[in-house]
């Protein structure tokens, strides 16, 4: 079920509202499991059983580790965090794994089998994850209510595209929290921002993005090649934020503070930077669960650079199991390490336009692998983007835009950080928790309708992190 459908919004939503509203607080969290579980199974009813059994292994693997200690305690989080990466592995990486492995040896090795990917398993699993580390490292306490657990890992506004919640950011919220007027007035206003960011500005690129993918990198002239790049690049931010923002804003209806996703990444000066500001919640968890314990940057340089390999290796795995992403990661990994040594001073003594126009270059050029139909046709998009390329008559960059889609490329270019960027005030306005002025709320109106009109009328409507 995704958040801009009509299903959630017109039932799902208000039914589960009213009743949350209704209901005496014991029976609160319980409400919110089942309508989670519910939501869940909506999408993918025969994976239900699987996440059911990713939390009962990480409720069982809690209660092992509150009761050893020394080595035995290690080995049990070692079993415990196996067993999660086991899980991810065969639904996520087995096909991967067999087609390599049949390249490399010239024979199936692996049983061919089709395995479907259960939606928002790299997000439970990294949440669930993440609270056998911390009690192992005795940061958060033992949770002994099993459907508090499973309310943790199964909370329907993260569930299946994030934020990536920790259990230590939400563990006092799951017993207590207030959901007052304030609070609610605030997760609205969030939601239909968020809302408004993925029908208004992300559906009209995700349809003109498909369009230009679509052709034979062959056939695509350097201009179009750019637009193309440039329609992805604004889809994918307001796609994700938006989802973001909408997971925010249903916490707060309910009372609960999730963790920001998203902090304007396309003004950044340089690609570190950007993935500061970018899936702050999948950067944040790698870099406590995986960059620190590897040694994060206190052992020499070498050692350093190689974390850093490691971790872009790993996450461009966690997007998607093929090279495709393997070589998104590895993008990210060589500039990471080049600003690291040699571009180091040249990028502190550059203009800040000057490095902001690098990183964007950068990323533009990594969601060009991201995107393309393979990576073959990535590579020669980026060579289309690069060496001049007349491309086939027929497909002119003209033919993939109109006054409205010019009209929202614009805006979009404008508002993913730039306007907020030069008028401060408006950014806090839009964060604002405690109030929301008369102006705003007539913008939030309109947002809101307008998104329901696009709705109702069938606009194209896919949710993109939903295939990680």
């Amino acid at each position: 079920m995704l958040f801009s459908s009509l299903v959630f919004l017109w039932l799902f939503l208000p039914l589960v509202l009213i009743l949350y509203r209704l209901l005496p607080p014991p029976c609160k969290n319980a409400l919110l499991l089942a309508v989670s579980l519910l939501f869940y199974a909506w999408g993918e009813p025969k994976y239900i059983l699987l996440m059911l059994g990713s939390i009962t292994l990480n409720y069982l693997g809690g209660l092992l580790l509150a009761r050893l200690r020394g080595r035995a305690k290690t080995a049990a989080l070692v079993l415990v965090v196996a067993a999660n990466l086991a899980l991810l592995g065969y639904y996520k990486y087995y096909s991967f794994a067999g087609d390599t492995l049949a390249a490399l040896l010239h024979r199936q090795v692996l049983p061919v089998r089709e395995i479907a990917l259960p939606l928002g398993i790299s997000f439970y699993t990294f949440q669930a994850m993440s609270y056998v580390i911390d009690l192992y490292r005795g940061s958060i306490k033992l949770q002994k209510n099993w459907f508090l657990l499973a309310l943790y890992i199964s909370f329907f506004p993260q569930l299946v595209a994030g934020p990536i919640v920790r259990y230590s950011e939400v563990e006092t919220q799951l017993r207590s929290r207030t959901a007052d007027l304030t609070g609610f007035c605030y997760g609205i206003k969030r939601f239909l921002y968020g809302l408004s960011k993925k029908v208004i500005l992300s559906n009209c690129f995700a349809a003109r993005a498909d369009e230009v993918f679509a052709l034979a990198p062959e056939l695509v002239s350097t201009p179009l090649a750019w637009l193309g790049a440039l329609y992805y690049t604004l889809q994918i931010y307001y796609d994700f934020s938006g989802y973001s923002d909408m997971a925010i804003g249903l916490g707060a209806m309910f009372g609960f503070a999730f963790p920001e996703n998203f902090n304007y990444p396309y003004l950044s000066k340089t690609v570190s930077e950007f993935w500061r500001r970018w899936h702050m919640t999948l950067s944040g968890w790698f870099r406590e669960y995986l960059y620190i314990p590897l040694g994060g940057s206190r052992n020499g340089q070498r050692r350093t650079l190689f974390n850093l390999f490691v971790v872009f290796l790993a996450t461009g795995l966690w997007h998607g199991a093929n090279w495709q992403f393997v070589a998104w990661g590895m993008w990210y990994a060589v500039l990471l390490i080049l600003e690291r040594t040699v571009l180091k001073k040249p990028l502190e003594r550059l203009p800040a336009p000057v490095t902001r126009l690098y990183t964007l270059v950068c990323v533009v050029c990594g969601w060009v692998l991201f995107r393309a139909p393979g990576l073959r046709a990535g590579v020669l998009w980026l060579k289309a983007m690069w060496l001049p390329a007349a491309g086939f008559a027929a497909y002119p960059a003209a033919r993939y835009w109109d006054g409205r889609t010019l009209l929202l490329l614009a805006a979009g270019l404008l508002l993913c950080g730039p306007v907020q960027a030069c008028l401060p005030r408006l950014k806090a306005a839009l964060y604002d928790r405690q109030r929301t002025g008369p102006a705003q709320t007539v913008c939030l109106l309109a947002l809101g309708f307008a998104s329901l009109v696009l709705l109702v009328s069938g606009t194209y409507n896919p949710f993109i992190y939903f295939r990680f």
